[in-house]
């Protein structure tokens, strides 16, 4: 699974729009952050490691590192 249908998948379990969380990531960073920007960044695969972080925290989830074993 790629980086736009993770988020994808976790906005919607969480019940929000990514039009919510980006006036959350808004409000937060003091930054305008555009539904229609970030959709064609996680469509081109082009959305920075920061902007993933963010997007997650706003959804209260995080990033792992985990060894393979």
């Amino acid at each position: 699974m790629d980086i736009r249908s993770e988020i994808k998948s976790i906005i919607a379990k969480k019940g929000t729009t990514l039009k919510k969380v980006c006036a959350e990531l808004e409000n937060a960073k003091n930054k305008k952050f555009s539904p229609n920007n970030m959709t064609n960044k996680l469509r081109r695969k082009t959305v920075k490691f920061e902007e993933v972080k963010d997007i997650l925290a706003v959804l209260d989830y995080h990033i792992e590192f985990v060894e393979n074993k």
